[in-house]
């Protein structure tokens, strides 16, 4: 995998190599909803890992995780994140623990 795309999914990876056109597109408006947020940067990665765990999205966890970390969130803020979603989304939200601490421990 190129080393640039080495912390995304398989299938992310694979978008954004068999569509680029496609993936340029939703890159580009990534980016814009990026610019449009009012969250400070580590704010807003607890808010997507937070949603990445209600919606049970596994594969996105580890590149967003070590994001967070590289942004200084600690190993806790990972967890109460995940964790933010349990009354509204259930215990599902809590198999993606292991999943974001290994990601965060492996750095």
């Amino acid at each position: 995998m190129d080393q640039g795309l080495s912390n995304v999914s398989t299938s992310f990876h694979a978008f954004l190599t068999q569509a680029p056109g496609h993936s340029k597109a939703w890159m580009q408006a990534v980016k814009g909803l990026d610019d449009a947020c009012s969250l400070d940067k580590k704010t807003q990665e607890l808010a997507y890992i937070a949603v990445l765990a209600a919606l049970r999205l596994e594969s996105g966890i580890p590149f967003h995780v070590k994001a967070a970390r590289e942004m200084g969130v600690s190993r806790q803020e990972i967890v109460s994140a995940i964790l933010v979603g349990l009354p509204a989304a259930g215990n599902a939200v809590t198999g993606v623990l292991p999943v974001a601490l290994a990601a965060y421990d492996s750095q």
